[in-house]
């Protein structure tokens, strides 16, 4: 309720990068439900696709970009740009990647009150050098708090998707954050849920569905709020190894879940044609 009586409150004064055609919020009401490997996924599904994609690890408190394209020691190099100092982005997998996990030590805790976050988090935003793309995929830490305030009242935010798990339980806390974007001072459309770990299948049985967190969660949402349920993402016990590792392209040896991310990408660029 805090956060929606600051969306009221304060005044949005919203940046236009005009090199960034879309940019793409993965958000989801808790932590736990795959939503940075979801984030991840569709920006490797969009890459392969042939578009210019970037992706943005906003997740300050835990993030995990470093690990999924096994970056976790590296840090960025600056280049100087029209007399500003910029960073530049790493690539992987054809992706532009940026953390700020890239950037602090992974070992302290962020002990950051919110408008330290938040002025973080605009100027990782403004200071990489993301150049010319087709689409920025935003990975948002859980909820509804400050990091999530800033992109939506300084940034033209073109959508966002929601990412949760099957059971039930897990309905009231990504309602709140669907309740957060129909605001009507934010405004910024719901473009499709994601049901991840939907059920599980053996890699070397895949004709095996085991629906170990429940299911029908994903279907319930997308009734309430009329947002369509766009991608149902099973796992196998190669996925958690594959991301642990780094592996991300792995990912996509899996042809259920190669499937799945294509079928999630062409919902959200239906979705994209049919609000422009």
């Amino acid at each position: 309720m805090e956060q929606l009586k600051a969306l009221n409150k304060s005044p949005f004064e919203k940046i236009m990068i005009p090199s960034i055609k879309n940019m793409i919020m993965v958000s989801s009401g808790k932590g736990g439900v795959g939503k940075s490997t979801v984030a991840a996924g569709i920006a490797l599904s969009l890459a392969k696709k042939g578009y210019s994609v970037g992706l943005m690890d906003a997740d300050i408190y835990g993030p995990s970009v470093p690990t999924l394209f096994n970056l976790k020691d590296e840090r960025p190099v600056t280049i100087e740009l029209d007399g500003k100092t910029k960073i530049e982005p790493f690539i992987r997998f054809g992706i532009k990647v940026n953390s700020l996990g890239f950037l602090i030590d992974p070992m302290q805790a962020v002990l950051w009150r919110g408008p330290m976050a938040s002025n973080a988090i605009k100027q990782l935003m403004n200071d990489t050098h993301w150049g010319e793309l087709d689409f920025l995929i935003i990975d948002t830490p859980p909820g509804t708090g400050d990091i999530h305030l800033t992109f939506l009242q300084q940034f033209e935010i073109t959508g966002t998707i929601i990412v949760t798990t099957p059971q039930l339980v897990a309905l009231d806390d990504v309602q709140k954050t669907i309740s957060m974007f129909k605001n009507e001072r934010v405004g910024v459309p719901v473009l499709g849920i994601v049901e991840n770990m939907a059920w599980f299948t053996p890699s070397k049985h895949p004709e095996e569905k085991y629906f170990l967190f429940g299911r029908g969660g994903g279907e319930k949402l997308s009734k309430i709020f009329n947002v369509p349920l766009i991608a149902q993402i099973p796992i196998n016990e190669n996925i958690c190894q594959s991301c642990d590792e780094g592996k991300l392209d792995i990912l996509f040896d899996d042809d259920e879940v190669k499937t799945a991310f294509s079928n999630l990408t062409d919902a959200l660029l239906d979705q994209l044609k049919t609000k422009a």
